[in-house]
């Protein structure tokens, strides 16, 4: 099993940084371990700890219409370039915590996502060089109020509610080119999302460099890489579980706000 880095908050209400083990054991970093953090003496045991999402990122940059299948039912096509856009680090939450159905929209979506996490301060790289600035991977679910969006002809509102970034539940450093992500709703066996991320239009490396020719990408930042095919409705109460091979499952439930 690849390594998993966590971000946790102890009982007395201080943030770390560590390595989760086998165990469920916390071994604490002195500090982010994409700002070279080493293990120091202090071991956290499960019942000390929470997990919180992985990183406390200073912007999360998302990716619209990246996988050819979920561009055409959104009845749109492709763009010729990345079409980006922000979410507010408000909108993040930890696995396991809940999703508020904002009162302003009757539809609100789930969307799986692979997530880079960013390892080094980065502005105008070239693909080449993104690689060696994608620190690692998570899980991002990119929820949107639909109506909204369609509503407001662009996505800031139906995008950057809080709750609307659920990440983690930790990161790995290496991921299989080819793994499959994976949507379930409600424990049901047969996932409503189901794709490959190699099926992505724009590559991880591609996108980080062309993003960092609009903005400085800092440690800690995150990029959403887009959603494949198969979004749709959330509803008050549901459970929705996105798994990507070698990283593992987000879990989260909604709620009304």
């Amino acid at each position: 099993m690849a390594q998993r880095y966590v971000r946790v908050q102890s009982q007395e209400g201080k943030i770390y940084y560590g390595l989760l083990q086998l165990s469920q054991n916390v071994e604490v970093l002195d500090a982010p371990p994409w700002l070279h953090g080493q293990p120091t003496d202090l071991t956290l045991e499960p019942n000390c700890y929470t997990i919180l999402a992985p990183c406390a990122p200073s912007k999360i940059v998302a990716v619209g219409r990246n996988y050819v299948d979920h561009a055409a039912e959104m009845g749109a096509s492709v763009p010729a370039e990345p079409l980006i856009f922000l979410k507010p680090p408000t909108s993040v939450i930890a696995s396991d915590r809940e999703i508020k159905y904002p009162h302003q929209s009757q539809r609100v979506d789930y969307e799986g996502e692979l997530a880079v996490v960013i390892g080094d301060r980065t502005a105008n790289c070239t693909p080449d060089q993104a690689q060696s600035k994608i620190w690692g991977y998570t899980i991002a679910n990119d929820i949107t109020a639909r109506d909204l969006q369609q509503k407001d002809h662009q996505w800031t509102r139906a995008k950057g509610f809080d709750t609307f970034c659920p990440l983690g539940p930790w990161i790995v450093r290496e991921l299989n080119p080819g793994a499959k992500l994976q949507t379930f709703l409600n424990d049901h066996p047969h996932p409503v999302q189901s794709a490959c991320i190699d099926q992505m239009v724009f590559s991880p490396d591609f996108l980080v460099s062309y993003i960092s020719q609009v903005m400085t990408l800092l440690p800690g930042d995150v990029v959403l890489t887009g959603t494949p095919m198969g979004v749709g409705a959330l509803q008050i109460g549901d459970h929705v579980c996105i798994e990507i091979e070698g990283i593992g499952r987000l879990e989260n439930t909604v709620i009304r706000s």
